[in-house]
């Protein structure tokens, strides 16, 4: 698999807290891409590297909804959240783009196609959450080593989401078509739910919970307290992606070769070993993936998703 490096954040105020803090390495997609200097990514045999995910940074408050959420504290945001209470998430019916992920072309098409899916999916949660469910990210499809974004420079060919003005979702296309080029198959299933990773940081972001875990992490007093808010943060945002996911399983192609690469990449993404645990073990990170995703057959998704409610084992 591809090594992915760590993210480096310079002058951010916002994520202060844990500069040098770990990379999710999960594709995503929006409506807008831009184009930069192409970098090479060595790869390797894609069963000897476990993934690496994208991450959430935040930068700046989320845009205002009509009734966002408890305010009385930040535990009571991400504990308590009116997104937990929110319906099942309704199939977008969209379907799978038959695009060959082998170009720079080809990623920005194929990200831009699930955006749109993954936009009308959660509009109607994030409505009923009291967000401002119309908000939707940027999306920047590049080619560099080394983004400079509003939330810091991101070096490593990470995807990531920053939370500032409308939001941003950084994808780097040669990750993927690096992985295309071992299988094509197994890079579908990557883009697919690394675009998924990263639209539920954007949920987070719009329901308060990401800038209110990132305020409860700089507040805890240990190293270790810190690392724990982190893994909560990212293994939520792998279950929302999972929950979507499994909202449109009926239309997208969750079957054959397609979800048994797809069950490859959430069972072997998470915490390198003798890494910074940060994002949660490989365990556990296939744990809530699968919640999220089987969760399309009770009342509540998103409420399968509350990481912050969750035992220390369950986020280890």
């Amino acid at each position: 698999m591809v090594n992915l490096s760590r993210i480096t954040l310079r002058g951010v105020a916002a994520v202060g807290a844990l500069a040098g803090f770990a990379a999710l390495a999960l594709p995503n997609a929006q409506a807008a891409q831009t184009s930069s200097t192409t970098t090479s990514a060595s790869t390797q045999a894609a069963d000897t590297k476990p993934i690496e995910i994208g991450t959430g940074l935040v930068a700046g408050p989320p845009p205002a909804g009509d009734g966002l959420t408890t305010k009385s504290s930040l535990t009571n945001v991400v504990r308590y959240n009116k997104l937990y209470k929110t319906g099942a998430i309704p199939t977008s019916k969209c379907k799978e783009l038959n695009v060959s992920l082998r170009t720079f072309a080809g990623v920005v098409a194929y990200e831009n196609n699930l955006y749109k899916c993954l936009y009308g999916s959660w509009a109607l949660p994030l409505k009923q959450a009291g967000a401002a469910y119309k908000v939707a990210p940027k999306l920047v499809v590049h080619n560099s080593s080394a983004v400079n974004s509003p939330c810091g420079v991101v070096t490593g060919g990470t995807a990531f989401f920053c939370g500032v003005g409308n939001g941003y979702i950084y994808v780097p296309a040669y990750v993927i078509i690096n992985y295309w080029k071992q299988s094509p198959t197994m890079a579908r299933a990557y883009a697919t739910f690394t675009l998924s990773h990263e639209y539920g940081h954007h949920v987070q972001w719009l329901t308060g919970i990401l800038n209110a875990s990132w305020e409860r992490q700089r507040a805890f007093s240990t190293y270790a307290a810190q690392l724990e808010e982190s893994r909560r943060r990212e293994l939520q945002a792998s279950c929302l992606g999972g929950a979507v996911d499994g909202a449109n399983k009926r239309n997208y192609p969750f079957s054959g070769g397609f979800m048994t690469q797809y069950n490859w990449v959430i069972s072997n993404s998470g915490d390198q070993p003798g890494g910074v645990r940060d994002h949660g073990s490989i365990k556990n990170h296939a744990f809530w993936v699968t919640a999220g995703f089987n969760a399309r057959h009770s009342y509540t998704v998103a409420g399968n998703c509350n990481t912050f409610n969750a035992s220390s084992a369950y986020v280890a």
